[in-house]
């Protein structure tokens, strides 16, 4: 039986392909990627000034919002890098919720809107 939890890491799975199959179709290269991969985590530094301020930096970045907008600037505005920014940190997040990484609760990291990490 696919639960509600199983059904966001099966989205995050496809999230995370999805971004990397038109990330490779439009012919974007493996450095940006790799370098720019894991830069949404540097809002894990909110963390430092509290649960409260880490989860609302933590989630600014890790929803699908940004990237989203940042994808049909691309788009509209036929730039590639707004898109390739955009391909990147949706991967990243597609990755985080195939992992077990979700938004983030103000009591604590751990407190997920997927489960306890």
């Amino acid at each position: 039986m696919f639960l509600p939890g199983r059904l966001l890491r099966l989205e995050g799975l496809a999230l995370f392909v999805g971004a990397l199959v038109v990330y490779f179709d439009q012919g974007f290269g493996w450095l940006l990627l790799v370098v720019l991969f894991l830069a949404p985590d540097l809002s894990f530094a909110g963390y430092l000034a509290g649960p409260r301020v880490g989860a609302t930096a933590y989630n600014a970045v890790h929803t699908t919002v940004g990237p989203i907008a940042l994808a049909i600037v691309g788009v509209l505005v036929d730039t590639d890098w707004c898109l390739q920014l955009a391909l990147i940190w949706l991967a990243h997040i597609g990755l985080d919720r195939l992992l077990g990484y979700g938004l983030k609760y103000p009591t604590a990291f751990q407190d997920t809107h997927l489960s306890r990490v």
